[in-house]
């Protein structure tokens, strides 16, 4: 009897050891968090969006943007339709397409400043007049409409006919309106009537108060240039500052309450959106030979990564050598530290809400100073002296 009660004791017991085994296993298994982060300035701004299957950052990033500026400026909470300034940047893009016989940039991409372009001749309205979701209701995706526009452009420069048409601009808006939805010519918000143009004067934003600027050597330092990107198909001029300088000016706006317009790149392993984070590492010369023995030292992953220090003349270097392109538009919204004191920028993705900061990540400042191709800013956001050397009002 007794070798009986002993036996169902263990038949009791013995998941319960292997489930405890199991949970010990796993509690070893979890590895401390390398990078904990404490806000230091946090800029008030609108929820995430996702930009979907669309090459469309540059105006989400820029929507979110204005919406923060506008909150800044005791506007209120708006929530700006992306799609309705892309929806009127397909047909200037179309239009210099045609007239530079195929040669110019067609595309999805663009730049912050494309959005003023828009306002300031269509003019602007809410998310809730327009969507921009046709062909999908719950996700937008223009790859197949990117896809016919182009077909219809090369279709025209054949010139099967003779000469090209005067009609094709009217095929493009016709396409255009198929995909994403007719434009409104008046609608209703919060109970007044606007225009696209009248709700674009309510707003406020003024294309001469806000700023470009960029840090490359291959132009004089202080003057605007064209910078040789293929999304800035407008060639509209950035400012040049040395990198120090353009860094003065992200900190001096986040710290004053401006949030900032970011262009970069987001190409590295280092960008690491699930584990919310972005970096440049120093590269370890045993790294190769760690990762064939699968042997890394685990007290160095529970710490923050020692990252390069980047100077102006890497930037260059990976520029010209196409290791840092135009690749993704941001909206950074703060900066914190890590608990070393390295200084990271709170940034807003279009992505939705993924990874572990629910859609925003913090880069730090080895990663901005390499990595940055452009910010835009508000003129007051930028220091007196920097200000001066750029001979702005």
């Amino acid at each position: 009897m007794k070798k009986l009660s002993h036996l169902l004791t263990l038949v009791i017991l013995f998941p319960i050891l292997i489930y405890s085994q199991d949970s010990d296993k796993k509690e070893k298994k979890e590895k401390p968090e390398r990078q904990k982060f404490e806000m230091m300035y946090d800029i008030n701004c609108t929820e995430v969006k996702a930009q979907d299957k669309t090459g469309t950052c540059w105006s989400f990033a820029t929507a979110s943007f204005f919406e923060a500026e506008l909150i800044r400026m005791g506007k209120g909470s708006f929530d700006l339709s992306e799609m309705f300034i892309v929806r009127h940047t397909y047909p200037m893009k179309a239009e210099k397409y045609v007239r530079y016989q195929g040669m110019a940039n067609f595309g999805q991409g663009g730049q912050a400043h494309d959005v003023f372009h828009v306002m300031e001749q269509y003019g602007h309205v809410p998310q809730s007049v327009y969507g921009g979701k046709i062909v999908d209701k719950k996700k937008h995706n223009h790859g197949e409409l990117e896809a016919v526009l182009k077909g219809i452009l090369d279709g025209v420069l054949k010139k099967r006919g003779g000469n090209i048409s005067h009609v094709w601009p009217g095929v493009v808006e016709s396409t255009l309106d198929q995909y994403l939805g007719e434009v409104p010519e008046k609608f209703e918000f919060e109970g007044k009537e606007y225009t696209p143009k009248s709700f674009a004067d309510m707003l406020g934003l003024k294309k001469e108060n806000y700023i470009e600027l960029t840090s490359f050597t291959h132009h004089p330092f202080y003057k605007g240039f064209n910078l040789e990107i293929p999304d800035n198909w407008t060639n509209d001029l950035f400012y040049n500052l040395p990198i120090d300088e353009l860094v003065e000016v992200m900190n001096y706006a986040l710290e004053n309450g401006y949030s900032v317009n970011w262009d970069g790149d987001v190409s590295e392993k280092s960008f690491d959106m699930k584990k919310g984070y972005a970096v440049i590492p120093v590269e370890k010369e045993d790294d190769k030979d760690q990762d064939k023995d699968n042997e890394k030292d685990e007290s160095e992953e529970s710490e923050p990564e020692v990252e390069k220090e980047i100077t102006q003349e890497m930037r260059q270097e990976t520029f010209n050598s196409f290791a840092t392109t135009d690749d993704h538009l941001m909206h950074i919204v703060g900066l914190s530290e890590n608990q070393n004191g390295t200084k990271f920028y709170y940034t807003k993705n279009s992505w939705g809400e993924k990874g572990k900061y629910d859609g925003f990540l913090h880069m730090s400042e080895p990663y901005i100073r390499l990595k940055t191709i452009a910010i835009m800013v508000h003129k007051d956001a930028i220091p007196e002296v920097i200000k001066e050397k750029l001979e702005l009002k």
